[in-house]
């Protein structure tokens, strides 16, 4: 008969190692032995006891739109991770009132969370509060409500906006002097990138430099964006600078500035996120950066709080999580470049990405 005190693989090979150290072999080598078992076991553990699996309803602006394949890949990782089931929804071109009537069926459905880009300073104060009344919780992620808003989701999961476009003013004037600077937004008045154009806007004004600023709508998609903006080149070819505050804006900006060779003119350029015709244009010196605001933890960190929130009965979090802003220029675009990952959306296979060298501070 099997004694109950026979060891489990885990616990054999944990044995072996201490085994090992004992008899002499080098510190290294035991370390890196009892590493590997403690990595095994962890890769197997279940750290919260079982649960069902909660539902979590995505609404979403731009359903469609590239820039959220990665957090798409995010959602997903993390619902296998922590052992959810998730449902993508919402609007294919920033319809509010798609996007309502998306957290009213989930509401209806009885989803066990959701998440919501709060695009509209107002719309979605009624539907939040609906879910909540019904002990559904609501958490924003990529855009959030405004400072002072009665909207009551719990926490945001985003970049900072309005300091995102501070930032970029800043990277604009040290680059444009004076004169013409174009800035680009796909929609007005939603709040997923009218602070950005609002924090540039207010820093470009304090700069004490001659700026003529133009704001230009571009559209909610590529082809409506890259038209657009041709458009405005063409009628305005002293300008000095085209910057973008979106992902299509930004890839149409680059773009532009590639047919026409703005660069070599003296033009400046840059914009926002990580689609790869824009990391292309960055290497071949077309645009002079693009921000990144990590989509794929936009995703990840969402389902983080919506599990952590329901497996806690709601005595854990939430938390405002700021997924950060990083310049990304020619001098560091190649590593975007030589990989293809679900983190940049490019790849839907998961994989761990060696790296080596110093880390920038």
């Amino acid at each position: 008969m099997k004694s109950d005190l026979t060891d489990t693989p885990h616990q054999e090979t944990a044995a072996t190692g201490r085994r090992t150290l004992l008899h002499g072999a080098s510190f290294a080598s035991a370390i890196a032995l009892l590493g590997s078992a403690r990595a095994a076991a962890a890769a197997e553990a279940q750290p919260f006891p079982s649960h069902k699996r909660w539902r979590l309803a995505f609404v979403n602006h731009v359903t469609t739109n590239p820039f959220f394949v990665p957090t798409q890949y995010g959602i997903a990782d993390a619902c296998d991770m922590f052992g959810c089931d998730h449902q993508w929804t919402g609007s294919a071109n920033a319809d509010v009132a798609e996007m309502v009537n998306a957290i009213n069926a989930a509401i209806a459905a009885k989803a066990d969370a959701i998440a919501v880009p709060i695009v509209d300073p107002h719309a979605f104060d009624q539907p939040v509060t609906r879910a909540l009344q019904a002990g559904i919780p609501v958490f924003s992620y990529n855009a959030d409500a405004p400072p002072g808003s009665a909207n009551k989701r719990l926490a945001y999961i985003g970049q900072d906006l309005y300091q995102a476009g501070v930032a970029m003013g800043h990277r604009i004037e040290s680059l444009v002097e004076g004169g013409t600077v174009a800035l680009f937004i796909a929609t007005p008045g939603q709040l997923n990138i009218q602070p950005r154009i609002d924090g540039a806007q207010d820093t470009l004004k304090k700069s004490g430099k001659n700026y003529d600023i133009q704001v230009i709508a571009t559209g909610a998609t590529v082809n409506e964006e890259l038209s657009k903006i041709k458009a405005f080149y063409l009628g305005h070819q002293d300008l000095k600078g085209m910057f973008a505050v979106d992902a299509g804006s930004t890839q149409g900006v680059a773009e532009t500035m590639r047919q026409y060779q703005l660069a070599a003119k003296g033009v400046h350029a840059g914009g926002f996120d990580l689609l790869p015709r824009t990391l292309d244009l960055i290497k071949a010196g077309s645009l002079d950066f693009t921000i990144d605001q990590q989509p794929y933890l936009q995703g990840f960190y969402t389902v983080m709080e919506m599990f952590l929130y329901l497996a806690s009965g709601g005595l854990v979090g939430p938390a405002d999580i700021n997924t950060g802003l990083k310049f990304i220029t020619k001098d560091s675009v190649q590593p975007y470049l030589d990989t293809s990952t679900r983190y940049e959306g490019k790849s839907d296979k998961p994989a761990i990405v060696p790296r080596s060298g110093p880390i920038a501070g």
